[in-house]
């Protein structure tokens, strides 16, 4: 028996929706507290890899995900790095962005055909990091989606899926509650 990998939305969220402010910025989001310790410790891999020094994980090995596929904004994220998760096997879907380093693959067209093939070789998980309008055109591929949802509402920004989408449904697999407010979701396709 074959069993794909997955493509696992994995992001933060407000409780209106939102995954960014409009500029892109994720600075509202708690960054404080005992989701962190929490979060950090069953996934270690999300962490971008400058950070993962000064929180003890340098050598964490990576527990659930070895690719990251981001959308252009994603990649670009003001103060971002051009290989910001070294440790993962990184890709980028975009037509724009021209100059990344060799440990980053710019998908340029057909995306779900390019995340159906790396779903369907070896290896762990793959990590959907955003953002809403690659997660929109992803919903089809998308088999689980690990919600950090914040109690802050932003009133506007990015939302969690940016476009059209045809409905999906999913369930609700796992629920874990912070003293600090977030909730950890997980939710799998029916």
């Amino acid at each position: 028996m074959i069993v794909l990998r997955k493509l696992v939305y994995y992001v933060a969220v407000t409780l209106d929706g939102f995954i960014a402010a409009e500029d892109g910025t994720f600075d509202g989001f708690i960054f404080e507290g005992d989701h962190m310790a929490g979060i950090n410790a069953h996934y270690p891999e999300t962490l971008p890899t400058q950070l993962r020094e000064p929180f003890g994980l340098t050598d964490a090995p990576n527990q659930h995900f070895d690719t990251v596929l981001m959308g252009r904004h994603t990649y670009q994220v003001p103060g971002g790095l051009a290989s910001p998760y070294a440790h993962l096997r990184q890709f980028v879907v975009s037509t724009q962005v021209t100059d990344t380093p060799s440990d980053v693959e710019v998908i340029r067209s057909d995306v779900a055909g390019r995340v159906r093939a790396l779903k369907a070789e070896d290896g762990l998980d793959i990590w959907l990091c955003g953002g809403g309008k690659l997660a929109a055109e992803l919903l089809p591929e998308i088999d689980k989606m690990l919600l950090k949802i914040h109690p802050v509402v932003f009133g506007r920004g990015i939302p969690l899926f940016d476009g059209k989408a045809d409905i999906r449904k999913f369930q609700r697999t796992d629920a874990q509650l912070f003293e600090s407010g977030v909730s950890f979701m997980t939710y799998e396709r029916s």
